[in-house]
């Protein structure tokens, strides 16, 4: 009698969960608006034991998390830091220190989401403080370029921005913004459409509730910059949302509802 490999089994059977879990993605994303499957690796990635005490050091989200999402969280930097290349300008050298930073604050903002690596860029350039931009030739903390898939940092401001936690300034989650905002646009998966979906509804509310717009100008909550363009508004809105969720709930509680749907953050005190 011949008999079959159990190893044979596992080809169908992973296309079959496979298939169970896109069905589920769907089915919940068009009633709900989210996903709530957003972690599925079973075989974790592991970080190395310095970059491991780098993230527990500096990293608060990292170590507000349970252990079971603090496993996710390891896997998912160590799969952006093998994906991504950093480069160095101006003197600045690529440590393990610049990779697990950076790195973070972008797998915190991915956090709620299954897809969550891109080719909407390629490579980080990271500058020791502001640098000439070469597409405005003005002075710049930190861009997107989409043309050149390049995300560009100053790392005096971006440690600035994670390690001061109370005004609403954080350039990695900024430009990280600029990032899945396009991702939302030119990728189909369930995690862009869940964005692109709550942010024309947000902008939808926003137009056609005046008083709320006044109510946002008047409060002087968001900083500024964030009426420079509808890509730098939700920009600020994230950070906001990142850096002082409470607040922002008290202040303004339906445009947090609908910043938390877009980016299905449905952990810790979000």
């Amino acid at each position: 009698m011949k008999y079959t490999s159990i190893s044979s089994y596992k080809a169908p059977i992973s296309a079959f969960l496979g298939f169970v879990i896109r069905g589920i993605e769907k089915l919940s994303s068009s009633i709900f608006n989210r996903t709530p499957i957003a972690h599925t690796s079973k075989i974790k990635k592991r970080l190395s034991k310095q970059q491991k005490t780098i993230l527990s050091g500096e990293v608060d989200f990292y170590k507000k998390l349970d252990k079971r999402y603090q496993e996710h969280f390891e896997h998912r930097l160590t799969t952006f830091l093998r994906t991504y290349e950093f480069i160095g300008r101006e003197g600045h050298a690529i440590d393990v220190r610049t990779r697990v930073l950076i790195g973070s604050s972008y797998i915190i903002l991915t956090f709620g989401k299954r897809k969550f690596i891109t080719d909407v860029f390629d490579k980080i350039l990271v500058y020791p403080d502001v640098f000439l931009s070469t597409s405005t030739q003005r002075k710049h903390k930190g861009e997107f370029n989409p043309k050149y898939k390049t995300v560009v940092f100053s790392w005096k401001h971006f440690l600035e921005g994670i390690h001061t936690k109370d005004d609403n300034v954080n350039l990695g989650i900024h430009e990280f913004t600029h990032i899945i905002h396009i991702k939302s646009l030119q990728e189909r998966d369930v995690s862009s459409m869940i964005f692109r979906r709550g942010y024309q509804r947000l902008m939808n509310y926003l137009q056609n509730n005046e008083s709320v717009r006044k109510q946002i100008l008047a409060s002087n909550y968001f900083r500024r910059y964030a009426f420079e363009n509808q890509y730098e508004f939700i920009a600020v809105l994230i950070e906001t949302f990142i850096e002082t969720p409470d607040e922002f709930r008290a202040q303004f509680p339906r445009i947090y509802k609908k910043i938390k749907t877009m980016l299905n953050f449905n952990f810790l005190h979000y």
